[in-house]
């Protein structure tokens, strides 16, 4: 079984930045890639950002240039780095990582943290 602790949310002035942390644990042989989402209230989930497993990255045309996604493996714990942060930025961001453990492939998701933007 998978576990997931997503931490770093907060509230946050326009401009100001948040570090998002995602750590991974339990039964765990892998992890592949890794994606951040995120949904803001009466919005549909979109995905803000993936590491591949070859280390590849891509991101939301909204976030390109401001977010950047990058992962410790000897602390299995994936991050979110977040500056300039505008109030439409403001969501709860789910961290899903993708890997394999000893009851097959995962597909895990965090229970999501707060990110809220506002002066």
């Amino acid at each position: 079984q998978v576990q997931l602790v997503e931490s770093g949310g907060g509230l946050v002035q326009p401009g100001g930045s948040l570090r998002l942390s995602c750590a991974v644990s339990g039964s765990i042989f892998s992890i592949n890639a890794v994606d951040w989402h995120r949904q803001a209230p009466g919005k549909q989930r979109e995905l803000v950002a993936v590491l591949t497993s070859t280390g590849n990255t891509n991101y939301a045309d909204s976030v390109k240039g401001r977010f950047t996604i990058s992962r410790d493996n000897a602390k299995n714990t994936v991050y979110l780095q977040m500056n300039s942060l505008k109030p439409e930025d403001t969501a709860t961001y789910y961290c899903n990582p993708q890997g394999w453990g000893p009851k097959g492939h995962f597909d895990a998701w965090g229970q999501g943290t707060q990110v809220t933007v506002s002066s």
